[in-house]
């Protein structure tokens, strides 16, 4: 039986940085993962097919050109999964042979197969030939990811009633496309194929959608769906799927309506790919998600040797935190010093458009009860802007009335998820209005919604004046003392 300090399951983005991170610390280390090569979840089902999804249709379509040459324009007149698989391997092989490089670079032992505790120090590979390989862990990280929720009252053929797995294994163009669920990944499909104008009917039983959004901008994104044609049934249930007889997926709402689709992608929810990890061999209990609890400062579980992070652990369920969360459970699990965590970090939604926010919402400024004022930029505002043919995009400020820091950058619209940075930096960094209105941006760049939202809120912050009036009053003294002091001392 084989020795490792660290045995990672999983090479999804919290997988690999923990385990890279676990070499550069000198550590013997060992990845197991389930799939033909690694990447986990986020390269071959997840983050990185759906974007690259959603960059080939954006490209194919001539979406980002048409305000200038009107909705009819195509790049390419018929756009078939063909075409949208052709760039989705070529991505997928790329991401694989960066990530196998700096594997081998950093002596990180990969091996294939399926991952079972036999003890909290003991973990078993199932390889795909069937020969069984034991191997002994000083310390253990869990780092599976999420499968898609299946209920067993969707009969799913893999075909036209589909889970997002099946959307990635197999693009298809249909003539017409319903969504169960409007989380992430329901809106970015359902959005990216509304772009290839495929008539979308999105279905959510919730009264609202992407709650944790500033409000302000979930209602300007509404908008622009439905002014595209895109359908939205909110607060509508899906009692059944039935299928018709050409093979057509019928949606029946509880209130008895019913949407005919060529293709149901169902979305609601992913759980934790927990099942076959023999939790009860390791003292470890996932939830009714199959998702496991840690302590989010350490990333361990209840049993001290054993981590997990990730999306297997919950919100927020991206790629980038979940590296982080790998960086930092392998610091701790060999005693290496962490930096402290930022306060914020951005959260991004690939939809047609891009959404991205950092920091507060207005409505939670609200519920603190601190007082602020708010400051508006439309992308087509700026001259980057009219060159691209913007027509829509918004970018919302908020910043605190009493020592006047930002407290929240809300972006909607193209390039949001890359704008968003600049916001996050001055966030964490505690940095004020006057950065925004003081500093100097590329000229012409989107970034400079930064300086005309943060204008517009200045405009209307009644304690400008009176910042201003005190830093004067700070400064009366020593002007004073300059000038009693002669000519010379005032000139110098």
């Amino acid at each position: 039986m084989m020795r490792y300090e660290l045995i990672v399951i999983g090479s999804g983005p919290a997988g690999r940085r923990a385990a890279i991170q676990a070499a550069k610390l000198g550590k013997s280390v060992l990845v197991v993962e389930n799939r033909y090569r690694v990447g986990g979840v986020s390269v071959h089902t997840g983050t990185i097919p759906s974007k690259t999804l959603r960059e080939t249709v954006l490209n194919l379509s001539g979406w980002r050109e048409r305000g200038f040459y009107g909705r009819a324009y195509r790049v390419k007149k018929d756009i078939g999964g063909e075409d949208l698989n052709a760039r989705l391997k070529m991505t997928l092989e790329h991401e694989i042979d960066v990530l196998e490089h700096q594997f081998t670079r950093n002596g990180v032992r990969t091996i294939e197969g399926t991952a079972q505790f036999r003890s909290p120090h003991e973990v078993q590979v199932t390889c795909p030939k069937g020969d069984i390989q034991l191997f002994e862990a000083e310390r253990v990280l869990i780092a599976v990811g999420t499968i898609p929720y299946r209920p067993s009252t969707i009969p799913f053929n893999g075909t036209t009633i589909i889970d997002s797995d099946d959307m990635i294994s197999e693009p298809r163009v249909p003539r017409s496309l319903a969504v169960i669920g409007a989380g992430v990944i329901g809106i970015e499909y359902a959005t990216i194929f509304s772009a290839l104008d495929v008539s979308v009917t999105l279905i959510e039983p919730r009264d609202s959608f992407l709650d944790f959004v500033d409000r302000e901008i979930i209602e300007d994104f509404v908008h622009q769906l439905r002014d595209r044609g895109m359908s939205i049934r909110l607060g509508a249930k899906v009692d059944r799927v039935e299928v018709d007889g050409q093979g057509w997926a019928i949606s029946v709402l509880e209130d008895g309506r019913r949407i005919r689709s060529e293709m149901l992608l169902y979305a609601a929810g992913r759980i934790g790919a927990t099942a076959a990890l023999g939790l009860e061999n390791c003292g470890l209990e996932a939830d009714s998600r199959g998702r496991l609890t840690v302590d989010p400062a350490t990333l361990q579980t209840s049993v001290p040797h054993i981590y997990a992070a990730g999306d297997v652990i919950g919100f927020p369920s991206l790629a980038s935190t979940s590296m982080e969360q790998g960086r930092i459970a392998a610091c701790h699990a060999f005693d290496a010093p962490m930096p402290p965590a930022p306060a914020y970090f951005p959260y991004g939604i690939y939809a047609v458009p891009e959404i991205s926010t950092v920091g507060l919402s207005e409505q939670e400024v609200r519920e603190k009860g601190i007082p602020y004022e708010c400051g508006i930029a439309r992308f087509r505002e700026t001259s980057r802007g009219h060159i691209m043919g913007m027509q829509s995009g918004m970018m919302k400020l908020i910043f605190a009335l009493e020592d006047r820091r930002l407290l929240g950058v809300h972006i909607i619209g193209e390039c949001a998820t890359e704008l968003i940075h600049i916001g996050q930096a001055v966030l964490n960094l505690g940095g004020t209005i006057d950065y925004f209105v003081e500093n100097t941006f590329n000229y012409p760049t989107l970034a400079e919604a930064y300086k005309i939202a943060a204008l517009d809120a200045w405009n209307r912050m009644p304690r400008c004046d009176d910042h201003y009036q005190s830093a004067l009053d700070r400064a009366l003294p020593e002007l004073q003392r300059i000038a009693s002091e002669g000519p010379k001392a005032a000139a110098a």
